[in-house]
Protein backbone atom coordinates (compact mmCIF):
# COMPACT_ATOMS: atom_id res chain seq x y z
CA UNK A 1 0.00 0.00 0.00
CA UNK A 2 1.31 3.48 -0.86
CA UNK A 3 1.23 6.49 1.47
CA UNK A 4 3.12 9.73 1.95
CA UNK A 5 5.78 8.07 4.06
CA UNK A 6 6.86 5.33 1.66
CA UNK A 7 6.47 7.61 -1.37
CA UNK A 8 9.74 9.33 -0.50
CA UNK A 9 11.83 6.28 0.47
CA UNK A 10 14.28 6.36 -2.43
CA UNK A 11 18.02 6.13 -2.64
CA UNK A 12 18.02 9.11 -5.00
CA UNK A 13 16.87 12.32 -3.32
CA UNK A 14 16.45 13.84 -6.78
CA UNK A 15 13.91 11.14 -7.63
CA UNK A 16 11.97 12.09 -4.49
CA UNK A 17 11.96 15.72 -5.62
CA UNK A 18 10.78 14.82 -9.13
CA UNK A 19 7.90 12.68 -7.84
CA UNK A 20 6.77 15.34 -5.38
CA UNK A 21 7.00 18.09 -8.00
CA UNK A 22 4.87 16.30 -10.58
CA UNK A 23 2.31 15.43 -7.90
CA UNK A 24 2.15 19.06 -6.74
CA UNK A 25 1.75 20.22 -10.35
CA UNK A 26 -1.22 17.87 -10.73
CA UNK A 27 -2.83 19.29 -7.59
CA UNK A 28 -2.19 22.87 -8.74
CA UNK A 29 -3.87 22.09 -12.05
CA UNK A 30 -6.73 20.51 -10.13
CA UNK A 31 -7.18 23.63 -8.02
CA UNK A 32 -7.41 25.79 -11.13
CA UNK A 33 -9.91 23.41 -12.75
CA UNK A 34 -12.03 23.36 -9.58
CA UNK A 35 -12.16 27.18 -9.64
CA UNK A 36 -13.05 27.08 -13.34
CA UNK A 37 -16.06 24.85 -12.60
CA UNK A 38 -17.19 27.06 -9.73
CA UNK A 39 -16.84 30.25 -11.78
CA UNK A 40 -18.68 28.74 -14.76
CA UNK A 41 -21.67 27.84 -12.60
CA UNK A 42 -21.71 31.30 -10.98
CA UNK A 43 -21.45 32.96 -14.40
CA UNK A 44 -24.48 31.03 -15.65
CA UNK A 45 -26.61 31.64 -12.56
CA UNK A 46 -25.69 35.34 -12.26
CA UNK A 47 -25.75 36.00 -16.02
CA UNK A 48 -22.18 37.28 -15.75
CA UNK A 49 -20.76 37.21 -19.27
CA UNK A 50 -17.46 38.75 -18.12
CA UNK A 51 -16.82 35.92 -15.67
CA UNK A 52 -17.88 33.39 -18.30
CA UNK A 53 -15.32 34.82 -20.71
CA UNK A 54 -12.61 34.51 -18.03
CA UNK A 55 -13.48 30.82 -17.64
CA UNK A 56 -13.08 30.32 -21.39
CA UNK A 57 -9.73 32.13 -21.44
CA UNK A 58 -8.30 29.97 -18.64
CA UNK A 59 -8.82 26.87 -20.79
CA UNK A 60 -5.60 27.48 -22.73
CA UNK A 61 -3.64 27.63 -19.46
CA UNK A 62 -5.15 24.34 -18.31
CA UNK A 63 -4.33 22.69 -21.64
CA UNK A 64 -0.71 23.84 -21.31
CA UNK A 65 -0.53 22.49 -17.75
CA UNK A 66 -1.73 19.11 -19.02
CA UNK A 67 0.99 19.05 -21.67
CA UNK A 68 3.68 20.06 -19.16
CA UNK A 69 2.69 17.40 -16.62
CA UNK A 70 2.50 14.74 -19.32
CA UNK A 71 6.04 15.64 -20.41
CA UNK A 72 7.24 15.42 -16.80
CA UNK A 73 5.75 11.93 -16.49
CA UNK A 74 7.40 10.79 -19.71
CA UNK A 75 10.79 12.13 -18.57
CA UNK A 76 10.53 10.33 -15.23
CA UNK A 77 9.53 7.07 -16.92
CA UNK A 78 12.44 7.34 -19.36
CA UNK A 79 15.10 8.33 -16.83
CA UNK A 80 14.08 6.50 -13.68
CA UNK A 81 12.24 3.42 -14.97
CA UNK A 82 10.19 3.36 -11.74
CA UNK A 83 8.82 0.13 -10.33
CA UNK A 84 5.81 -0.86 -8.22
CA UNK A 85 4.16 1.99 -6.30
CA UNK A 86 6.23 4.71 -8.02
CA UNK A 87 5.08 3.44 -11.41
CA UNK A 88 1.46 3.47 -10.21
CA UNK A 89 1.90 7.07 -9.08
CA UNK A 90 3.19 8.20 -12.48
CA UNK A 91 0.44 6.28 -14.32
CA UNK A 92 -2.24 7.72 -12.01
CA UNK A 93 -0.98 11.26 -12.52
CA UNK A 94 -0.70 10.91 -16.31
CA UNK A 95 -4.28 9.62 -16.52
CA UNK A 96 -5.72 12.05 -13.99
CA UNK A 97 -4.50 15.09 -15.92
CA UNK A 98 -6.54 13.90 -18.90
CA UNK A 99 -9.68 13.90 -16.75
CA UNK A 100 -8.81 17.30 -15.30
CA UNK A 101 -8.35 18.73 -18.79
CA UNK A 102 -11.75 17.34 -19.79
CA UNK A 103 -13.35 18.83 -16.68
CA UNK A 104 -11.90 22.14 -17.85
CA UNK A 105 -13.45 21.57 -21.28
CA UNK A 106 -16.88 20.97 -19.71
CA UNK A 107 -16.53 24.11 -17.57
CA UNK A 108 -15.76 26.04 -20.76
CA UNK A 109 -18.93 24.63 -22.35
CA UNK A 110 -20.96 25.84 -19.35
CA UNK A 111 -19.38 29.28 -19.73
CA UNK A 112 -20.40 29.29 -23.39
CA UNK A 113 -24.01 28.50 -22.37
CA UNK A 114 -23.84 31.34 -19.83
CA UNK A 115 -22.84 33.78 -22.58
CA UNK A 116 -25.65 32.56 -24.85
CA UNK A 117 -28.18 33.03 -22.04
CA UNK A 118 -26.89 36.55 -21.47
CA UNK A 119 -27.57 37.25 -25.15
CA UNK A 120 -30.94 35.45 -25.44
CA UNK A 121 -32.36 36.27 -22.00
CA UNK A 122 -32.48 34.04 -18.96
CA UNK A 123 -34.24 30.68 -19.03
CA UNK A 124 -37.55 30.40 -17.13
CA UNK A 125 -36.45 27.26 -15.30
CA UNK A 126 -33.40 25.22 -14.32
CA UNK A 127 -31.18 27.54 -12.30
CA UNK A 128 -31.92 25.83 -8.98
CA UNK A 129 -30.88 22.52 -10.52
CA UNK A 130 -27.69 24.03 -11.96
CA UNK A 131 -26.74 25.47 -8.57
CA UNK A 132 -27.50 22.23 -6.73
CA UNK A 133 -25.79 19.81 -9.12
CA UNK A 134 -22.97 22.32 -9.62
CA UNK A 135 -22.26 22.32 -5.88
CA UNK A 136 -22.33 18.52 -5.85
CA UNK A 137 -19.87 17.98 -8.69
CA UNK A 138 -17.52 20.73 -7.50
CA UNK A 139 -17.37 18.92 -4.14
CA UNK A 140 -16.68 15.66 -5.98
CA UNK A 141 -13.74 17.26 -7.81
CA UNK A 142 -12.47 18.77 -4.56
CA UNK A 143 -12.73 15.46 -2.69
CA UNK A 144 -11.09 13.50 -5.53
CA UNK A 145 -8.13 15.91 -5.43
CA UNK A 146 -7.99 15.76 -1.62
CA UNK A 147 -7.98 11.96 -1.85
CA UNK A 148 -5.05 12.18 -4.27
CA UNK A 149 -3.18 14.60 -2.01
CA UNK A 150 -3.67 12.38 1.08
CA UNK A 151 -3.56 8.94 -0.58
CA UNK A 152 -7.02 8.39 0.89
CA UNK A 153 -8.76 5.41 -0.73
CA UNK A 154 -11.81 5.73 1.54
CA UNK A 155 -12.47 9.31 0.44
CA UNK A 156 -11.93 8.26 -3.17
CA UNK A 157 -14.50 5.49 -2.71
CA UNK A 158 -17.04 7.99 -1.39
CA UNK A 159 -16.53 10.14 -4.52
CA UNK A 160 -17.17 7.15 -6.77
CA UNK A 161 -20.29 6.25 -4.79
CA UNK A 162 -21.63 9.81 -4.91
CA UNK A 163 -21.51 9.82 -8.70
CA UNK A 164 -24.67 7.68 -8.64
CA UNK A 165 -26.48 10.44 -6.72
CA UNK A 166 -25.47 13.05 -9.29
CA UNK A 167 -26.55 10.81 -12.18
CA UNK A 168 -29.95 10.30 -10.55
CA UNK A 169 -30.52 14.01 -9.89
CA UNK A 170 -29.40 14.92 -13.40
CA UNK A 171 -31.96 12.52 -14.91
CA UNK A 172 -34.70 13.93 -12.67
CA UNK A 173 -33.85 17.52 -13.65
CA UNK A 174 -33.73 16.53 -17.33
CA UNK A 175 -37.23 15.01 -17.20
CA UNK A 176 -38.66 18.09 -15.51
CA UNK A 177 -37.08 20.50 -17.98
CA UNK A 178 -38.18 18.50 -21.02
CA UNK A 179 -41.74 18.51 -19.65
CA UNK A 180 -41.54 22.27 -19.15
CA UNK A 181 -40.37 22.81 -22.75
CA UNK A 182 -43.27 20.73 -24.05
CA UNK A 183 -45.69 22.92 -22.09
CA UNK A 184 -44.02 26.17 -23.19
CA UNK A 185 -42.38 25.77 -26.63
CA UNK A 186 -41.28 29.44 -26.62
CA UNK A 187 -38.77 28.57 -23.88
CA UNK A 188 -37.08 25.72 -25.78
CA UNK A 189 -33.96 27.56 -26.94
CA UNK A 190 -33.18 29.03 -23.53
CA UNK A 191 -34.01 25.89 -21.53
CA UNK A 192 -31.83 23.83 -23.89
CA UNK A 193 -28.87 25.95 -22.79
CA UNK A 194 -29.61 24.94 -19.20
CA UNK A 195 -29.93 21.28 -20.19
CA UNK A 196 -26.56 21.35 -21.96
CA UNK A 197 -25.00 22.99 -18.90
CA UNK A 198 -26.45 20.25 -16.69
CA UNK A 199 -25.09 17.64 -19.09
CA UNK A 200 -21.63 19.15 -18.72
CA UNK A 201 -21.97 19.07 -14.92
CA UNK A 202 -22.96 15.39 -15.05
CA UNK A 203 -19.87 14.67 -17.15
CA UNK A 204 -17.69 16.55 -14.66
CA UNK A 205 -18.98 14.16 -12.01
CA UNK A 206 -17.97 11.23 -14.24
CA UNK A 207 -14.43 12.61 -14.59
CA UNK A 208 -14.18 13.16 -10.82
CA UNK A 209 -15.15 9.52 -10.37
CA UNK A 210 -12.41 8.50 -12.83
CA UNK A 211 -9.83 10.38 -10.75
CA UNK A 212 -11.17 8.73 -7.58
CA UNK A 213 -10.79 5.30 -9.20
CA UNK A 214 -7.18 6.16 -10.06
CA UNK A 215 -6.55 7.08 -6.41
CA UNK A 216 -7.82 3.64 -5.36
CA UNK A 217 -5.53 2.05 -7.96
CA UNK A 218 -2.62 4.14 -6.68
CA UNK A 219 -3.16 3.33 -3.01
CA UNK A 220 -4.41 -0.27 -3.19
CA UNK A 221 -2.76 -1.48 -6.38
CA UNK A 222 -6.03 -2.72 -7.90
CA UNK A 223 -7.58 -1.43 -11.12
CA UNK A 224 -11.22 -0.81 -10.11
CA UNK A 225 -12.30 1.07 -13.25
CA UNK A 226 -14.62 -1.63 -14.56
CA UNK A 227 -15.76 -2.98 -11.20
CA UNK A 228 -19.17 -2.18 -9.73
CA UNK A 229 -19.42 -0.10 -6.58
CA UNK A 230 -19.89 -3.18 -4.40
CA UNK A 231 -16.69 -4.80 -5.68
CA UNK A 232 -14.89 -1.47 -5.43
CA UNK A 233 -15.90 -1.16 -1.78
CA UNK A 234 -14.70 -4.71 -1.12
CA UNK A 235 -11.33 -3.91 -2.69
CA UNK A 236 -10.87 -0.77 -0.59
CA UNK A 237 -12.07 -2.17 2.71
CA UNK A 238 -10.66 -5.63 2.16
CA UNK A 239 -7.21 -4.25 1.32
CA UNK A 240 -7.35 -2.10 4.44
CA UNK A 241 -8.07 -5.10 6.63
CA UNK A 242 -5.21 -7.05 5.07
CA UNK A 243 -2.66 -4.25 5.27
Amino acid sequence: MINKENLTQHISQQFNVELEEVRSHLLAMGGLVEKQVNDAVIALIDADSGLAQQVREIDDQINQMERNIDEECVRILARRQPAASDLRLIISISKSVIDLERIGDEATKIAKRAILLCEEGEAPRGYVEVRHIGDQVRKMVQDALDAFARFDADLALSVAQYDKVVDREYKTALRELVTFMMEDPRSISRVLNIIWALRSLERIGDHARNIAELVIYLVRGTDVKHLGLTRMQEEVQGSKKNS
